[in-house]
C-alpha cells in the first residue's frame, strides 16, 4: 500500500526504518517533507543517533541546513491551534522525549540536534553533507553553542574554522583585508599594511603556532589606534561582542586591582566570579583582545602580560591554565606620540617638497600619504630607548611582532574626515527635521583648520558640533528653519582687515536656486 510523507518521518522511529525509507526514496517522497508541528526526518534521525538513517536521508537530498518550524510545547500549541498537551505527546512520542518542553528549538538544524543528542558520528556525516557550523538558530546559537566538553565541540570548532576560512577566501578574491580597512579608517595607509600582512601570515598558516600574535599600536590620541583594533576584530569574527573585549589598562594602576584580569585566589571575594581577561580567553581562545592605553598598566599586569604572550597560556585564580596561542592581542600606548607625530610631520614636508621639484620638472608622479614611512633609524635610535625607558623590560618588548606606528593626518585626509562628519550630521537632520544640508567645498578647507595634532579626528568632531552643529540648533530654536527646506553652508570672508578670520553662513536655499542668509542671534550673554 502506499504511504503517506506523514509516516516517512515516523519510520525514522522504527527499527527497519532504512528499509521502509529506500522504498519511499524510490516512490520519489520528498525527504525534506516536514511534520505538522515543525520538523523533518532528518532531525529525528540526528537526535535518536540514527547512523544509517541520516546516511540514507542524506543520500536522498534531505537539506541538513533546514531549520525547525517548531519553538516549544506552549507557542506551537497557540500557533497551531492545538491543545498543548497533544502538542507535547507529538513532540515526545515521534521526536524525542529527551528534550525539554519549555525550551526553543525554533530554526534548529540536524546538526543541532546531533549535538544535543551528543553523537560525533551523526555530527560529521552532516558536516560532510554540507551542514553549516555557523547556521544559528532563532535564540541565536550555532550546534557549538550546545556541544559538552568533548568530541563533538572539537570537531565544530575545527569546521568553524574551516567553513568562516573558505567563505572569507571565496567572498575575498579581489577584496583584501587593506581594502576592507580603508573603507573604515582614514589614511594611516603604513599602519593597515603592517596589521593586514601579519594577520595574512597567521590566515595562510605562516607564522609561529606556539606563542600569539600581538601588536603594540603608537600614536597621538584619536587617530585611529582603537578603531583599526576594533575594525581587525570584526574581520577576524563576525560577532564583535562575543570575540573581543576593550580592556581599559589605565584601570589596573593598583596592584591589588589585577585580580581582575585573572581572578581572584581561592578564599577571597570575587573567587566565584573569575577575571576578565580569563573567562573572554576560556569562552573564545581565538579572541582578539585590545589592551588600551597600555602604558598606565601596574607592572604586575605586564607580568601577566609577559607570560600571555610568550607562553601563549594563562594560569587563573583557580590554578587553571588556559591556552590562548591562536589569539591576537593589540596594545595600544600614547608613549611618544609627541616624538612620532614630529617625525611625521617632517616627511611630509620633505615628501611635500620633493613632489614640488617633481611637479616643477613637468612630471607627474606626485608623492602620496602612503609613501610616507618611518626610518628604521628612527625606530632604533629614538622610539626604542623611550620605549625601553617606560616598560624597563627587554623581554617584554622582545615579544611583540609587530609594532605600528600611527601618524598625524595630512590635508586630504583632513577633509575625508571632515566630509564624513558633515554627512553624519546631514543624515541626522534628514531623518530628524527633514532638512536637507549641502555645503561648499571652501567649508572643508575652513573646519580642517581646526585639526589638533595632539587630539586627532576628535578635534575635527569638536570643531564640526562649535561652529556647524551649533548655527543649526540655534536656527531651529529660534524658528528660522521652514520644514523640509534645503540648507547650504558657505564660507563667508572676515573682511578687509588682516586678523579677520572667515566665518561659516548658513543659507537657505529656494525651489527657485534663490538663497536667503539666515540672521541667527548669538545667545545671550550671562550678565542679561
Amino acid at each position: 500500500a502506499p504511504v503517506t510523507p506523514s509516516a516517512y518521518i515516523m519510520f525514522t522511529l522504527l527499527n527497519n526504518a532504512v528499509v521502509f525509507l529506500s522504498r519511499l526514496v524510490k516512490e520519489g517522497v520528498d525527504p525534506n517533507h516536514r511534520h505538522r508541528l515543525g520538523w523533518t526526518a532528518l532531525m529525528v534521525a540526528a537526535m535518536n543517533r540514527q547512523h544509517s538513517v541520516v546516511k540514507v536521508l542524506l543520500e536522498a537530498g534531505a537539506d541538513p541546513n533546514a531549520g525547525d518550524h517548531f519553538n516549544n510545547v506552549y507557542d506551537t500549541s497557540r500557533e497551531k491551534g492545538i491543545h498543548s498537551l497533544e502538542v507535547l505527546v507529538s513532540r515526545e512520542d515521534e521526536f524525542s522525549h529527551r528534550l525539554s518542553s519549555r525550551a526553543g528549538f525554533r530554526g534548529c538544524t540536524a546538526l543541532h540536534y546531533a549535538t544535543l543528542a551528543d553523537d560525533p558520528r551523526t555530527v560529521r556525516m552532516l558536516l560532510e553533507a554540507g551542514a553549516n557550523p555557523l547556521q544559528t538558530n532563532a535564540l541565536g546559537h550555532t550546534a557549538r553553542s550546545y556541544a559538552k566538553e568533548g568530541e563533538v565541540g572539537t570537531v565544530l570548532q575545527e569546521w568553524e574554522g574551516k567553513v568562516w576560512l573558505d567563505g572569507r577566501r571565496r567572498r575575498g578574491g579581489g577584496f583584501p583585508l587593506e581594502r576592507r580597512l580603508k573603507e573604515h579608517i582614514i589614511g594611516q595607509e603604513g599602519a593597515i599594511n603592517t596589521v593586514a600582512s601579519a594577520i595574512r601570515r597567521k590566515e595562510n598558516g605562516w607564522y609561529d603556532e606556539e606563542h600569539p600574535l600581538v601588536f603594540l599600536f603608537l600614536g597621538s590620541s584619536g587617530i585611529g589606534k582603537t578603531e583599526l583594533a576594533k575594525q581587525v576584530a570584526r574581520y577576524m569574527h563576525k560577532d564583535i561582542k562575543k570575540v573581543s573585549c576593550v580592556i581599559l589598562s589605565k584601570y589596573f594602576k593598583i596592584s591589588f586591582k589585577v585580580a581582575k584580569f585573572i581572578g581572584s585566589p581561592p578564599g577571597y571575594v570575587g573567587h566565584e566570579e573569575g577575571g576578565q581577561l580569563t573567562k573572554l580567553l576560556k569562552a573564545c581562545p581565538n579572541a582578539v583582545v585590545l589592551f588600551d592605553e597600555v602604558d598606565k598598566a601596574h607592572p604586575d599586569v605586564l607580568t601577566i602580560m609577559l607570560q600571555l604572550f610568550d607562553e601563549g597560556r594563562l594560569t587563573d585564580g583557580k590554578g587553571k591554565t588556559i591556552e590562548c596561542k591562536d589569539a591576537i592581542f593589540i596594545m595600544t600606548s600614547n608613549v611618544a606620540s609627541d616624538e612620532i607625530a614630529q617625525h611625521g610631520l617632517q616627511l611630509r614636508e620633505e615628501a611635500e617638497e620633493v613632489s614640488r621639484r617633481k611637479l616643477a620638472d613637468n612630471l607627474d608622479d606626485v608623492q602620496k600619504s602612503d609613501d610616507i614611512k618611518i626610518s628604521r633609524q628612527f625606530k632604533e635610535s629614538v622610539i626604542r630607548p623611550i620605549l625601553k625607558a617606560h616598560f624597563r623590560r627587554d623581554e617584554f618588548l622582545g615579544r611583540i611582532n609587530e609594532i605600528v606606528y600611527f601618524l598625524p593626518f595630512c590635508h586630504s585626509e583632513l577633509l575625508q574626515l571632515v566630509s564624513k562628519e558633515l554627512n553624519f550630521w546631514a543624515k541626522k537632520a534628514k531623518q530628524r527635521h527633514d532638512i536637507t544640508l549641502k555645503w561648499d567645498r571652501p567649508v572643508l578647507d575652513l573646519l580642517a583648520g581646526g585639526y589638533n595634532m595632539h587630539y586627532g579626528a576628535r578635534s575635527i568632531k569638536h570643531e564640526v558640533e562649535r561652529r556647524v552643529v551649533n548655527q543649526l540648533a540655534a536656527a531651529y530654536e529660534q524658528e528660522l528653519l521652514p520644514k523640509g527646506c534645503t540648507l547650504r553652508l558657505s564660507v563667508q570672508s572676515g573682511g578687509r582687515e588682516e586678523r579677520s578670520v572667515p566665518s561659516l553662513r548658513l543659507e537657505v536655499v529656494g525651489e527657485d536656486s534663490s538663497s536667503r542668509t539666515l540672521d541667527i542671534r548669538p545667545p545671550l550673554s550671562p550678565e542679561h
